[in-house]
């Protein structure tokens, strides 16, 4: 199960930054091949590769393996004080877990915000 919690959220770091798997693999260190494992669900990730990855993303290693009501405090905690946030002031990031028709409403309001960021 962490592998699909993993590999999702490594994708939508991707694409909320507008990151490439190649990208990816030239500042982590991590084979193109075995990227695309992971990110199709068929990779399990040493931690030393997820540690890679997460460092090679600026983001701490927990908000990558699961779907958290941590605070920001606490992932920062649990992160050695490495947390960051890569969302402008009055922006939040939340994971929640929602049936299909939400969730695809939430995504819709998701491509909004990163056009706005964009264009910001």
């Amino acid at each position: 199960m962490y592998n699909y919690i993993f590999f999702t959220n490594i994708l939508r770091i991707l694409d909320e930054r507008g990151m490439t798997k190649k990208e990816l693999h030239e500042i982590s260190g991590v084979s193109n091949s075995f990227l695309s494992d992971l990110t199709t669900g068929n990779g399990n990730p040493s931690l030393k590769v997820m540690e890679s990855i997460a460092e090679a993303l600026d983001v701490p290693l927990p908000l990558l393996l699961e779907s958290t009501d941590l605070s920001k405090e606490d992932l920062d905690e649990l992160a050695g004080g490495k947390a960051r946030s890569s969302l402008p002031p009055g922006y939040e990031r939340v994971s929640v877990i929602l049936p299909e028709h939400k969730a695809f409403i939430v995504r819709k309001w998701g491509e909004e915000t990163r056009e706005k960021l964009r264009q910001s």
